[in-house]
């Protein structure tokens, strides 16, 4: 893939400044155990649908593109009118593997760039769960390796269909284990961040990894553009957390989903048209406000 190939694509899902402004809504069994947390009926797929279309209808004009899956988020564009906004579609399997209750890397090989591309979407999200620091006994699968080697394909196979690959990975508990300390989490982030990286994506998804320190770090390890995540946190913490991985980690902008939009979780139709319009809208354009003049522009890349 070639470097105008990279930055055109790109560019559909970030800013006129070259940052991501992107609302994420590829949750599935996570939006659904969220609609059982506030008491709500179970959804029927039809609702789900019509939640992540009134999202996208309710935040297009603030935001840069749209993190969707393609089960209930790529039907969802088919009930809004108008300009399709910039799409990110979430390329991992629904179900995932374990092993004694890690989770373990798998690829479904039809989820691939050529089904991106089929789905009219502007770029490839795959999620991963790494663990960089994890004690390996003998004879047990190298869970690390494993992950690396799928990501790896991912990557490969984007490149070679010119569609770009953003690589998404969240820090896990592994069974058993204490609490991580603020040190330990930092250094998993920025491990899982720095392999991660060396693979070659055209955007990292991360995790906050703790403090300007760490973010500074995290900057000084990796080459590839990446935005940060909201994990679920309060909308307040995320904008500091927004500021300083921009200020201090040279962060793109972020992906985020529920900081913003969790409220609507269990309205009816009018109601979240009526939050969105109002929160929402009031949330994102935050979020948007607290990077402009902060974040990294995606095109200003490193040099190895």
């Amino acid at each position: 893939m070639t470097e105008t190939k990279q930055r055109a694509s790109l560019a559909s899902i970030s800013q006129t400044d070259n940052t991501f402004a992107i609302v994420a809504m590829d949750q599935r069994n996570t939006l659904k155990r969220m609609y059982a947390a506030v008491g709500a009926p179970p959804p029927s797929d039809q609702e789900l649908i019509e939640s992540k279309a009134d999202v996208v209808a309710g935040l297009r004009g603030s935001a840069s593109a749209f993190l969707l899956d393609p089960t209930f988020g790529v039907p969802a564009l088919d009930l809004i009118g108008g300009k399709r906004p910039g799409v990110l579609l979430a390329a991992e399997p629904t179900e995932r593997a374990s092993w004694e209750g890690e989770p373990r890397a798998s690829r479904d090989p039809s989820l691939n760039a050529a089904w991106v591309i089929e789905n009219r979407s502007d770029a490839l999200k795959f999620f991963i769960q790494l663990r960089p620091g994890r004690a390996r006994a003998k004879g047990t699968p190298d869970l690390v390796a494993e992950a690396l080697t799928v990501v790896a394909a991912v990557i490969a196979d984007a490149r070679d269909a010119g569609v770009p690959s953003v690589i998404e990975n969240l820090i896990y508990p592994i069974p058993g284990e204490e609490m991580l300390t603020d040190r330990q989490r930092e250094d998993e982030i920025i491990e899982a961040g720095r392999l991660l990286d060396a693979l070659g994506p055209d955007l990292l998804k991360l995790e906050y990894p703790g403090s300007p320190a760490a973010c500074r770090r995290l900057a000084d390890s990796i080459l590839s553009p990446w935005a940060v995540l909201s994990a679920g946190v309060a909308f307040d913490e995320f904008t500091h957390v927004l500021k300083v991985s921009c200020d201090d980690g040279g962060a793109s902008g972020f992906i985020a989903g529920r900081a913003l939009w969790r409220e609507t979780v269990g309205l009816d139709h009018d109601a979240r048209l009526a939050y969105l319009a109002d929160e929402g809208i009031r949330r994102l354009d935050t979020c948007v406000e607290a990077i402009s003049g902060r974040a990294r522009p995606w095109t200003e890349r490193k040099q190895k």
